[in-house]
């Protein structure tokens, strides 16, 4: 998209951290902003604060784990803009552990935010951007703990990889049909997702407080600004910028990955099980 000005964003997690960099970031741009978050105070207080600089923003309570809320949040959007053009597939919360010896009832809740949150985005409003037929973005935030494996982290990282696949796969679909698409993989950004846990349902076990012996609040606090990230992200969606990285000093997690995933295809080309054998010499799509 090179022309935002007017143009409808909705953000989930809108209310603090990278989405509410974002928001910042489109409404200054001249975009009308709808503001998602599951804390319906913040979000308020953010809308004030765009409101205050007389700039077009509103905002919607929504529990992006549930379909219905987030439908019912497309509806708000339209009712109040009458249209949508960008969607920020944003919230997510932060979960550690083995995948192994995980509490299940943690796996569902960041299965169900981190992943089945971005779904409901797209299945909530991408059929309407379409509808509409004039462009759009979609952008989703994964981490680059959706391009390397992080220890410690197991159900984290799922969701994450899930993610960038997700919007790889979204990119091709869409291809011609006006919708671009983002995957923001961020690095140590100063947000708040090490307390995801205040937040949390009581299906998932609750509200949980994060503990003192806990270092990633420290670590998260000396991490980017999020407006930065807000601005980063507006300049990838005007020069239609996939793959959206925070730090470039990170780069080379990303090689040392690609080198190994080489090593993998050497040693499978001179393997004694695939030598000789037949091959489809290609993937279905």
């Amino acid at each position: 998209m090179k022309d935002v000005e007017g143009k409808v964003a909705f953000i989930t997690g809108g209310a603090s951290g990278m989405g509410l960099g974002m928001a910042r970031a489109f409404a200054r741009a001249g975009m009308k902003v709808m503001i998602g978050d599951i804390q319906a105070e913040p979000a308020q207080k953010a809308v004030d604060e765009l409101k205050a600089q007389g700039l077009d923003a509103a905002c919607v309570q929504v529990d992006v784990s549930n379909l219905e809320s987030v439908q019912a949040a497309a509806d708000k959007t339209i009712d109040t803009f009458g249209k949508v053009h960008v969607i920020s597939n944003n919230a997510g919360v932060a979960v550690g552990g083995y995948s192994e010896t995980c509490n299940m009832r943690n796996w569902n809740w960041v299965v169900d935010v981190n992943l089945w949150g971005v779904v409901y985005g797209l299945q909530a409003f991408v059929p309407r951007i379409l509808e509409q037929d004039e462009g759009g973005h979609v952008i989703s935030t994964a981490s680059m703990a959706g391009m390397v494996g992080l220890r410690g982290a197991g159900p984290y990282n799922a969701t994450k990889f899930a993610v960038v696949g997700m919007m790889e796969t979204f990119a091709a679909d869409h291809r011609k049909h006006n919708i671009d698409a983002s995957v923001l993989c961020p690095g140590i950004v100063a947000t708040n997702i090490g307390d995801s846990g205040r937040n949390r349902p009581d299906e998932y076990g609750g509200v949980v407080k994060a503990s003192e012996k806990d270092r990633t609040a420290e670590m998260l606090a000396q991490g980017l600004d999020p407006d930065i990230v807000g601005d980063l992200v507006l300049e990838a969606m005007l020069d239609d910028q996939f793959y959206i990285f925070t730090d470039p000093g990170l780069k080379n997690l990303i090689e040392t990955r690609c080198e190994r995933i080489i090593a993998g295809y050497d040693w499978a080309a001179s393997c004694k099980s695939l030598k000789g054998a037949k091959q489809a010499g290609g993937l279905p799509g």
